[in-house]
This record gives structure tokens, sequence and C-alpha cells, in this order.
């Protein structure tokens, strides 16, 4: 099964190859004097159930539902509902194009139109009836995981529906919205909405590390508490806090070298995120990072990449990472998209070895139910390889880039429309990556010690091989 997958999947690699050579590069969409020709007009993306509206000096954003088409601000509570394309990529005899935010990042493929849709409406029906409609229908087409998930998605909306009144409070509405979505355990899936000046959120599934720490610790004294404990007593002296405070690193019995990502990103801040500006200056950073600590562990015994506290971030930093630790090219993984029910190939990751600075001795990747997103595609990549071990406790579970999807009476929708897949056709959504030494880096009876018990028991299985 794995090698037909395989010999599949790399079949989809050169198609897409062959048709990415029948394209032109990748071309900014805002040029000295606006937006340049090429890219103006009207274009619909099927699989995001986006329209973008291409005039002389800006883009505006449709949602395209089965039951509504609404004209959608770009100033969303989060990051993915404040960005936009920056890059077009056009295959004229197709009638399509590629957009994309940032050069070489992942694209969605828009089909021109040549008139907005007649259904598509500035006005969009606002009442409580229409937009539960609209949030039922996005996720119908839209959701990747409802039977991984265990979700009858028919029967919530049936059992739902009858409960929606048009009279009904907008508080009433959110909380029943948000009782739909609160089975799915999907923490890259929220409701955000500013109900009479409150700030709603509702979002699930952030394993039970996170809710134990909130309920007891506090995470700031916790993390500082994490912080602490490695410098004083596992780390040599002359361990590094660096990169805006998002990376740890250092030696250990000057063995073994340690690196400790909190996020996949966010090491400077000079640039707007999510700008090229800001990409070229994240990546530029990793490379000094990685550069100067693995030429530093040349000759150790050891790695360990700590990503138990990994929050994720920037897909494009992971695979850099990955890259550090590989030998040989591989499929990093594979990203489907979903739609009606079903998946469809959208792209596929190659691991090329780092030409600079690597490690190939033994790499052990920490993880608890904390890693999640980019930290867990980092940990899908890694451990395909021989010579890296996971350790600790099994990753969250949620790999999906969010999709961002504003309801009709501006309420703020992202949902996880993506299936990640390893280079052996494996999805690990819901469930996790389980890991090879299981122990609990953060148990709730000692969630600062614990982690330093986790690093101990890393050493103990080096000593041992």
């Amino acid at each position: 099964m794995r090698s037909q997958f395989l010999t599949a999947l790399s079949a989809a690699v050169l198609t897409t190859q062959a048709c990415a050579a029948q394209s032109d590069a990748p071309i900014e969409i805002f040029g000295p004097e606006g937006v340049i020709e090429a890219a103006q007009g009207i274009w619909r993306s099927e699989a995001s159930g986006w329209i973008l509206e291409v005039g002389e000096t800006r883009i505006r954003r449709w949602q395209d539902t089965p039951t509504a088409c609404y004209l959608t601000p770009t100033d969303g509570p989060t990051l993915m509902g404040q960005i936009e394309y920056r890059y077009f990529t056009e295959n004229t005899a197709r009638q399509d194009a590629y957009f994309s935010y940032l050069p070489g990042d992942a694209y969605n493929r828009f089909v021109r139109l040549e008139a907005l849709p007649e259904h598509c409406s500035a006005d969009a029906d606002t009442s409580p009836s229409a937009v539960f409609e609209t949030f039922a229908a996005i996720f119908a087409r839209h959701y990747a995981h409802f039977e991984r998930r265990g979700v009858d998605w028919v029967e919530i909306v049936d059992t739902t529906r009858p409960l929606v009144r048009d009279d009904m409070s907008a508080a009433d509405l959110f909380d029943l919205l948000a009782s739909m979505i609160e089975p799915l355990g999907d923490s890259h899936t929220k409701l955000i909405a500013t109900i009479e000046g409150d700030r709603r959120r509702a979002q699930y599934g952030l394993g039970t590390t996170l809710p134990h720490i909130d309920a007891t610790l506090g995470e700031t004294p916790w993390l500082i508490g994490l912080i602490e404990q490695l410098f004083q007593e596992v780390l040599d002296e002359g361990a590094q806090h660096i990169a805006n405070d998002r990376v740890i690193t250092g030696t250990i019995d000057n063995r073994v070298g340690y690196m400790q990502f909190f996020t996949m990103g966010g090491f400077t801040s000079e640039h707007t995120a999510g700008t090229p500006e800001w990409a070229e200056a994240e990546l530029s950073a990793l490379e000094v990072i990685l550069d100067d600590q693995l030429t530093a562990f040349a000759g150790m015994e050891a790695v360990i990449l700590d990503l138990s506290n990994n929050r994720g971030g920037y897909d494009a930093i992971c695979r850099d990472i990955a890259a550090r630790f590989s030998d040989e090219t591989t499929i990093g993984y594979q990203v489907d998209v979903a739609l009606d029910g079903q998946t469809r190939p959208a792209k596929t990751q190659l691991i090329h070895p780092h030409d600079g600075p690597r490690f190939s001795g033994p790499v052990y990747v920490l993880t608890s139910d904390v890693t999640v997103s980019c930290g867990e595609i980092t940990t899908l990549m890694l451990r395909q390889h021989p010579h890296v071990v996971q350790v600790g406790a099994h990753t969250r579970g949620a790999f999906s880039t969010p999709l961002a999807k504003p309801l009709p009476n501006g309420w703020y929708l992202e949902l996880s429309n993506e299936v990640y897949r390893s280079h052996g056709g494996e999805t690990y959504e819901a469930r996790g990556l389980t890991p090879d030494i299981q122990i609990h880096p953060f148990p709730e009876e000692a969630p600062i010690e614990g982690h330093a018990r986790a690093i101990e028991a890393i050493l103990a299985d080096l000593d041992e091989r």
C-alpha cells in the first residue's frame, strides 16, 4: 500500500512540476502603478469558496457559500483574515491562475469569471436563521475531518435547526453555533465575535495540558518556571534565549546539543507579519540560528529538538528545520483539500538536504499535546528518518492551515479544510503523532519538573544505544 502511494505521489509531483513549467513564475500583484493588468478581473476558487474582485488598486474578497455570496472585510481578528494575496501566476491556456501570499508558499487555484455572480450581494441577510444556514453549509462544504473526529454533521445541523429563531439574541445564537463545533475538538476551528462590546471566542480541542495550566499555575508562571529550570538545572553554562525569546539553545553535559522552538517564526519584529519582507527576515534569522548551532553541535553525540511547547507558525520554517536533519531528498508531506466531503491533492512538499551545516547523528524530537500545527508538521517530516526518535507525549492532532470564512453578520469563522499526509500516506489529524518513547513532559502533578525528567529519559536512551 505504501509503495503504491509513493508511486502515485511521485507521479503527482512530476505532473505538478510539468504544469508549473507551462506557467510563468509568480509575479507581484501590486506593481508601482497599482494592480498589474493580468491579475485584474473576477476570480473564483472552488476549494476555498472565495471570489476575488481584483480592481486597479485593490482586491475585494467575497465569500461564495451554498446559501449566500457576500462581501467580507480583510481586517479580521486573526492573521488569516488580514493578510492578502501578493503573488500571481497565470495559465492563460486554462483561464486559471494561482494566487499566493508569499513566493514559494502554498497557493490557491482560481478560475477567471466573466462577471461577479448574480447571487453575490453586499447586502447579505444577517438574520439568525440565515447566519445559521450559512454556517452549517460552510462546514458541510469545506470541513475536512468529520469522520476522523467522530462527528455526524448532518445530525448536528438537523438537531440544532429547530432551536434557531430570528428573534433570538446575538449571544444565544453565538452559544448555539459554538455548541455545534465543540464536538469536533479541533483547535484549528474557531468562532470569534464582538457582542455588545464583549469579545467572544469559541475554540476547543486544546489538549489537557494547557487547560490544566490555565486553571492552576497560569501560563506565564509555568513558562517562566520551565525556562528557569532549563538554565539552572539542565543546560550547560553559556545557553542562550534568543530570536525574540522564541528559541533556547545550548548543550547538555557538553555532549548533547539542545534547541527548543516555542514558535515557528516570530524571530524578528522588523516587518508586518505575512508580508514578503517578513518572510525573508524570518527565514534569514532562522538560517543564522541553525548555522551557528549546528556548527557548534558538530561532533555531539546527539541533538534534542524540543518542540514540546511549540505553538506552530510559518510552514517554510518547518521545512527549513527538517532540511537540516535530512541526508537525502524525501517527500516531506502532501496536503489535500476538502470539498463537499471529498478531498483532492493540492500540494506535495519535497525536502532537500540543506547544503550548509546539518546534523546526521541521533536526533530526539520532544513533543507533547501542546505541540500543534507547524510543530506537528516538523515532527511528521523528521520521524520518517531512521536516526530520528520522537519522545514525549502525543501531539495535539491539528495540522490544517485554518481557512478563513467570515459570516454574513461580521462574525469570524476559521475551520480546518486541509488533510496533511505523511510520506507514507498516513494522516494523523485528531489522533496526533505517537512517540517512540512515551513520557509526559508536563504531567499534572509536576508540569515543570516533568520536562526535565523527559530530557533525562532521552539521555538514558542515548546511553543505552
